[in-house]
């Protein structure tokens, strides 16, 4: 049997993709969380051969947590299952050592497909995804202007900024003109805005 371990916060979607797997002869969902970071100690105690991670959840994202998983549980191969396609959390996804990346709109029997693929040391990618990701190019921010936008984007101030990231407000400034530079954008929010439809946060 595949050992199936399912990360995701909307519990009737979390209720349905289990009850559907499990109509799988050969896969059993052995355990079934909620929140990012109780993915891995879900991992430690249950053993998956797969986990299944949503991208946005509490407490901790599904790349986040896939980039722990990596380290903490090593054989655990990990599959990102998302609404959102876009082209950066592909790159995101596959730089935490995710080995596959589909889209939750698509037919239980792709994902059964798919978990059994990985499991057999295949990389499975969304196709349509897959394209847009290679037209998309690299995420131009570097990771400490993704911090800083990341933070701006709850509404912080620069002071309120500075403060969290342990950084000067000149720094955050600068950060800031880059991140709004490199997305073409006016100002902070738009920044984040394109940031966030390209993946890049």
């Amino acid at each position: 049997m595949i050992r199936v371990l399912l990360a995701e916060d909307q519990g009737m979607m979390r209720g349905a993709l289990a009850l559907l797997l499990g109509l799988e002869p050969d896969i059993e969902v052995v355990a079934q969380v909620e929140r990012g970071d109780l993915v891995v100690p879900a991992a430690r105690d249950h053993k998956p051969d797969v986990a299944l991670l949503d991208i946005e959840m509490p407490g901790k994202s599904g790349l986040d947590a896939a980039a722990e998983l990596r380290t903490v549980v090593p054989d655990c191969r990990v599959m990102i299952l998302t609404t959102f396609g876009r082209p950066g959390y592909l790159r995101r996804a596959m730089d935490a050592g995710a080995r596959g990346f589909l889209v939750k709109d698509g037919p239980v029997e792709d994902l059964a497909s798919a978990i059994r693929r990985v499991l057999a040391g295949q990389t499975v990618v969304d196709p349509a995804l897959a394209a847009a990701a290679l037209t998309a190019g690299p995420n131009p921010l570097t990771e400490r202007e993704r911090d800083v936008l990341s933070v701006a984007a709850d509404g912080a101030t620069i002071a309120e900024i500075a403060q969290r990231l342990h950084l000067s407000e000149s720094t955050v400034r600068n950060y800031l003109s880059a991140a709004i530079g490199k997305t073409g954008t006016r100002n902070r929010m738009e920044a984040v805005q394109a940031a966030r439809s390209q993946g890049w946060l």
